[in-house]
């Protein structure tokens, strides 16, 4: 497995199915959170109901003390008809008791509650017989008044009481120490239905809090897990792709052996790639030098470059056609001597103006071609200050005396399933546009689909 390499295919499903699992594992984890959340929100908010709920059995039993009270004190008929208003219609004591039966609260707080609703209730006897000795006391007619008044009767001790004794019985019925300890007995019951709630509650927290932090812990592993998994999935690309691609390019162009290290499909590039190199520098090995190579410059012949334009990938080269301006002038004005010479001097200052892996042939009398190799649009500026440096080379006199040259170029370049006879059209097309004086030195051809590209930009 070492030397096969580490299958990015294998790498990657295994790693999506570990995300997958990490993920869904945590998606349930935050659903079982947001229930424990709620199960807790819902149970504070059950919780404030009953705390309500009982402080209005206490509100209500004090508002019924206080208006007995008030009606004993003043013998105010309004005061009795918002007593009897309060425990006949409004009912907040009977409405607290049913909320906390129907809730799931504790047995003991709702024990509490139920004994400080029996005093309340127990002690509206002594409440209704202060009333009845407060209605005797003002002269009302007992008709008037509500039946729990009139089926009260007073004690024969109480009825040859005076009117003023009358109503400092009443006062003394409703305000008096027994009537305070009896009411204290109620805020006693209350108060322990208090602490019962507050008690549940916090043992409720307690436990949702516990809860809440297992699962707040287990959410924060999968997401270091997912954090993990991810960052491995990064180093991978880059250990395994990007790093050896990136290292490939820079030596497929220095046209050196690839290293066989990365995945396992990086590794058989870098193979097969190895195989073709190989294969291709055996090839070039097999043009004789004597065959492919022109004599006079020592650059590749016509055969040579038939023998290129067949074998190279033309989708990524670049070809560029090279004519010497007025050279059968020079030739019929100083002989075939001066021309081979200047022949080998244009040949010579090209050669050394391009790259090692770069072909240049003479495919004519003076007409020579650049075969480039990985090479795209990117470079025309480049090739433009190319053609323009060799021109002024060949403007220098030198120590021979011979007359001075320029060069015109044509430049296509490659494209996606182009042939080596269209690719040379298209440069002797572009050498011709310089030729004619419609260019100067050097012109591109322009793809068809870059064209098309910028009429629809």
């Amino acid at each position: 497995m070492k030397n096969r390499g580490i299958s990015l295919r294998k790498a990657n499903i295994i790693m999506l199915i570990v995300a997958v699992l990490l993920s869904g594992g945590l998606l349930v984890a935050m659903n079982i959170t947001s229930s424990y959340y709620k199960e807790m929100d819902d149970y504070t908010n059950q919780f404030l109901k009953w705390r309500t709920s009982s402080y209005d059995l206490q509100r209500a039993s004090d508002y019924l003390t206080d208006q007995m009270q008030s009606f004993t004190v003043t013998g105010d008929r309004s005061y009795l008809d918002n007593y009897f208003k309060e425990a006949n219609v409004t009912k907040r004591r009977e409405n607290a008791l049913e909320a906390l039966s129907q809730g799931n609260v504790r047995s003991a707080a709702y024990k509490d509650l139920s004994a400080a609703m029996e005093e309340s209730v127990s002690l509206m006897e002594r409440e209704y017989y202060a009333a009845r000795l407060t209605v005797e006391a003002y002269g009302y007619d007992i008709t008037e008044f509500p039946e729990e008044i009139q089926n009260v009767k007073l004690l024969s001790p109480d009825t040859g009481l005076s009117s003023e004794d009358l109503k400092e019985l009443a006062r003394l019925m409703v305000h008096g120490e027994e009537y305070r300890n009896r009411k204290a007995v109620i805020s006693t019951h209350m108060e322990n239905c208090l602490k019962d709630l507050e008690q549940e509650m916090d043992e409720k927290q307690t436990i949702n809090s516990e809860k809440l932090g297992r699962q707040v812990a287990i959410e924060h592993i999968l997401t270091v897990f997912i954090i993990i998994v991810f960052l491995l999935m990064v180093f991978l690309t880059y250990r395994l792709v990007i790093r050896p691609l990136k290292n490939s390019v820079d030596l497929i162009r220095d046209e050196e052996d690839l290293p066989i290290h990365g995945a396992y499909e990086i590794r058989f590039l870098a193979k097969t790639y190895n195989l073709m190199h190989h294969t291709n520098l055996q090839s070039k090995e097999k043009l004789t030098y004597e065959a492919t190579h022109d004599k006079l410059t020592g650059l590749y012949n016509r055969r040579g470059y038939d023998f290129l334009m067949e074998n190279i990938d033309l989708e990524t080269s670049a070809l560029l056609l090279i004519d010497i301006d007025k050279f059968k002038t020079i030739n019929d004005t100083y002989g075939h001597d001066v021309g081979d010479r200047i022949l080998v001097k244009v040949a010579d200052i090209i050669f050394g103006n391009f790259r090692a892996q770069d072909y240049v042939c003479r495919i004519g009398g003076d007409e020579m071609a650049v075969i480039m190799v990985h090479s795209d649009p990117s470079l025309s500026s480049l090739l433009a200050s190319k053609v323009k440096k060799i021109n002024q080379y060949l403007a220098e006199k030198d120590e021979t005396d011979n007359p001075t040259v320029s060069i015109s170029v044509g430049v296509a370049f490659g494209e996606t399933g182009i042939t080596s006879e269209i690719l040379f059209k298209r440069a002797d097309t572009c050498l011709y546009e310089v030729k004619d004086g419609v260019k100067k030195e050097i012109s591109f051809h322009k793809n068809e689909k870059k064209k098309s590209e910028k009429k629809k930009s």
